[in-house]
């Protein structure tokens, strides 16, 4: 039943089919006679196991730097604790928070200052404490936390000055839907969402059927992308209504709790800037089995700081009927949230298109305003011909607007005054996937109630932009100045040629001292202060020196290689070589390919290229550039674009131009030397090992494919995959024509098929790579399926990760190696 908790690690299933006697004992090749986990080889064990840097971030007043110590890849032990999965959400019983594959766990805290002087770590923690939800106080004075206790997540706050931690006296959290809980405005302290006391033990669920589960149309279109983790009896609703509902809550620093209002099953809740209002969104029945519970039916209230109602926003029936095309979205208000810079006012969208893009309508979204105490007329702050991405909050006469249209790629930034709504000003009018014209983004600070405002100059004419800088020679972060009456924008900073300096916190009102984060190639990130008015042009104040996490992947070399496919659009990829590689006294090598499909409208955007030269790369989890150490040349993301041309949908050619794309590549490794072409392999994650099964499919250019994580029958995600916005039955043979499981016939090449057996991703469930396995086993092909236990869509698990490695540098070995392919000959 799917209610079921998942408690024991299963044993790691490896299957294989029709190997070859001398490339595989043959009482492997049905299954492992006694499967168990592998480490990968010398030095990928080392590099895994290596502790990671810690994480940072700026306090609100820029004062203060926070280091959190990040947990190494938990043990599968932790990954088999008990988990549940309800109305796409995965939680663990145990504490009432996300599970442990979703959880990346925190081990100890820092602070630092800014100014300079040595990290202080924080003391009081509990031994061998887990902690996750670190959230700084609007004053930038503490940081509030989560820590992993036996009976449930407890709340804990720290203090910048004594760097002592503490925990808060108060009800268990209840962050099954989220964080849990949030600052108070006037950091005095913090909303939560409290496990309800004396709600008694879970309910009993395992007990036989009462009566079969039926489900029935009524004649109404009701098309739903593939979702996992989806309510599917009476007994998943109980244990839902069991772990979703909580007590908003408010806990003082002081540690005394007063309950606010009534329990119920809350999935959004947030304080009005001025600390007077809570906006909560509480999902009522009746539940649904076919869409997660963020389309359940539900109440959008605000409450005053009592829980007692004083507005309904919106009250939402289920949503299960929302169109496929990606530009659709449910009728009535969506998106609904505090204005960052005003007391209380309420802002929201509503299609005016009936939620459909398909429907004519010169207007596709309105933008409203309701200020409280919510009685006067809602305003306009804007009409929009592109689908609502949100506002960028500034000051009473200065926001801007964001709009986003998948179908064209399009994107529109409008600046509009709140205290005057009207037309507005368009700022930015592009194409989102061009990189090389990007303005960047407006930088956003906390103001003094922690919400997120733009960050204005010393005298309020201005405000600053950061953004990528991505050129052809290579992506070189700036921030700009942009007067918002003009448009027009002044260079304040542009990170160094041959460097990587991006900007985390902008610490005077002239943007002429910066916190950044700088790398270079041979350098790891870190952070530092940087005054643009210091002798010479400048003065760099080193704040962290954290060393190389993989001192073992120095020497590996990489550059930038552009070639052009048959049709004329330039494609690119970055060619790593191992270390001491010489490729006049060692010849070529065998390569892996790892790529991953893109869709684009614009050829010429489609063809960018820029350079990672000034980039520190280092190999994590269980990334591919790790077979690096074992002798492999590997061609990274090399472009793989589908691009749809005079009105076609990109994905009506995607065999062909993937294949050509595909082609290009490894012609282009060839003509360098750097690789033998009767030893290349290709290989990709979910979308690229889909990518992978097609090339291995439609072509002949591959000895050998890795495919992780993918789904391969199109039939089974019948409304929409990846970019593909039309449905089955209107796209029928492009649906067909790119399934490489109806081609299982065709794929002679060995492939290598790794899954994780708890896949959380949306359409690909495990069963598309166990059918696709059938299919080639059904067929003759040369296949090796790993299943990884408990293991989601990306593989967390130390023991998981390792195997995962084990497995992708064996079958390589056995195929790619010159003695592998002596011994077939």
């Amino acid at each position: 039943m799917r209610h079921r908790l998942l408690r024991a690690a299963l044993p790691a299933l490896v299957l294989a089919a029709a190997v070859p006697a001398l490339a595989l004992p043959v009482a492997a090749a049905t299954q492992d006679a006694a499967p168990t986990y592998h480490q990968p080889p010398s030095p990928i064990a080392q590099i895994l196991d290596a502790k990671p840097n810690p994480s940072v971030s700026v306090s609100p007043d820029r004062k203060t730097l926070l280091l959190s110590d990040r947990a190494n890849l938990p043990a599968i032990a932790e990954l088999a604790e008990p988990m549940l999965r309800l109305a796409g959400y995965r939680i663990n019983p145990k504490n009432n928070g996300p599970a442990n594959s979703r959880v990346s766990w925190l081990t100890g805290l820092s602070f630092q200052a800014v100014d300079g002087g040595p990290a202080r770590p924080v003391t009081g923690l509990p031994a061998n404490a887990r902690l996750t939800n670190v959230s700084w106080a609007p004053n930038g004075q503490a940081v509030a936390f989560l820590v992993n206790a036996p009976n449930g997540l407890e709340l804990w706050t720290a203090d910048v000055t004594q760097a002592k931690a503490r925990k808060l006296n108060g009800p268990m959290v209840n962050a099954a839907a989220g964080s849990g809980f949030s600052w108070l405005s006037d950091s005095s302290g913090l909303l939560v969402l409290a496990v309800p006391a004396g709600r008694g033990l879970a309910p009993n669920v395992d007990h036989p059927p009462e009566g079969p589960i039926i489900t029935e149309t009524g004649g109404r279109a009701a098309p739903v992308r593939t979702y996992q983790d989806l309510l599917s009896n009476v007994g998943d609703e109980a244990l839902f209504d069991y772990y979703f509902t909580s007590q908003p809550t408010v806990v003082s620093l002081n540690g005394r709790a007063r309950s606010v209002g009534q329990p119920g099953v809350i999935l959004g809740v947030s304080t009005s800037p001025d600390g007077r209002y809570i906006l909560q969104t509480r999902v009522k029945k009746p539940y649904s089995y076919v869409v997660p519970a963020s389309l359940f039916p539900s109440d959008v209230i605000v409450t005053d700081m009592n829980g007692r109602q004083v507005h309904r926003v919106a009250d939402l029936p289920l949503r299960d009927n929302v169109p496929t095309p990606f530009d659709a979205v449910a009728p009535g208000p969506r998106a609904v949230q505090w204005r960052a810079d005003a007391d209380a006012t309420l802002v929201w969208a509503e299609a005016q298109d009936g939620g459909d893009p398909r429907n004519p309508a010169e207007v596709r979204d309105r933008v409203f305003m309701l200020r409280a105490p919510f009685n006067d007329r809602v305003q306009t702050l804007a009409d929009l011909k592109e689908r609502y991405a949100g506002t960028t909050w500034g000051r009473n006469d200065a926001a801007i607007v964001n709009s986003r249209w998948f179908n064209t790629r399009h994107e529109t930034r409008t600046l509009v005054d709140p205290s005057n709504p009207g037309q507005g000003r368009v700022l930015v009018d592009r194409n989102y996937q061009d990189r090389y014209n990007d303005p960047g983004s407006v930088v956003t600070e906390p103001n003094a109630r922690g919400r997120s405002v733009m960050r204005f100059n010393a005298d309020g004419s201005k405000v600053f932009v950061e953004g990528n800088g991505a050129t052809r020679e290579g992506a070189y972060p700036f921030l700009d100045l942009m007067d918002l009456n003009s448009g027009g924008t002044e260079r304040v900073w542009r990170s160094a040629q041959g460097e990587f300096e991006t900007v985390v916190g902008v610490l005077d009102e002239a943007g002429r001292k910066l916190v950044t984060y700088r790398e270079s190639r041979t350098d790891p990130a870190n952070l530092r202060v940087r005054d643009l008015d210091g002798p010479s042009g400048g003065q760099v104040t080193q704040l962290t020196n954290f060393p190389d996490p993989a001192p073992q992947m120095a020497g590996a070399t990489r550059q930038l290689i552009t070639y052009t496919r048959d049709d004329g659009v330039e494609l690119s990829g970055t060619l790593y070589l191992p270390a001491g590689y010489d490729k006049d006294r060692d010849g070529p090598l065998p390569l892996l390919m790892w790529a991953y499909p893109a869709e684009f409208t614009d050829a010429a955007v489609a063809g960018q290229v820029v350079d990672t030269d000034n980039r520190f790369v280092r190999p994590s989890g269980s990334s591919h550039l790790f077979l690096l150490t074992q002798g492999y040349a590997i061609l990274d993301n090399p472009t793989m674009p589908i691009i749809g041309r005079d009105g076609a949908e990109p994905n009506d050619t995607y065999i062909e131009q993937l294949s050509a794309s595909a082609k290009a590549a490894v012609d282009a490794v060839v003509a360098l030397g750097v690789a033998d072409r009767e030893r290349i392999a290709v290989g990709g994650h979910s979308y690229g090992a889909f990518m992978t099964a097609n090339l291995l499919a439609h072509t002949d250019l591959f000895k050998t494919g890795i495919a992780r994580s993918g789904a391969y029958n199109r039939t089974l995600t019948p409304f929409g995959f990846q970019a593909e916005q039309r449905n089955y039955w209107e796209a029928t043979e492009t649906y067909n024509a790119m399934s490489p499981f109806t081609y299982a016939n065709k794929v002679n090449e060995p492939i290598l098929l790794i899954h994780g057996e708890a896949d959380d991703n949306s359409g690909t469930f495990p069963v598309q790579t166990e059918r696709f396995y059938a299919a080639l086993k059904g067929n003759g092909a040369t296949a090796r399926y790993v299943v990884l236990p408990l293991e989601a869509h990306g593989y967390r698990a130390r023991e998981s990760v390792g195997h995962a490695l084990y497995e992708m540098s064996s079958w390589l070995d056995r195929w790619m190696k010159p003695t592998a392919t002596a011994s077939q000959e």
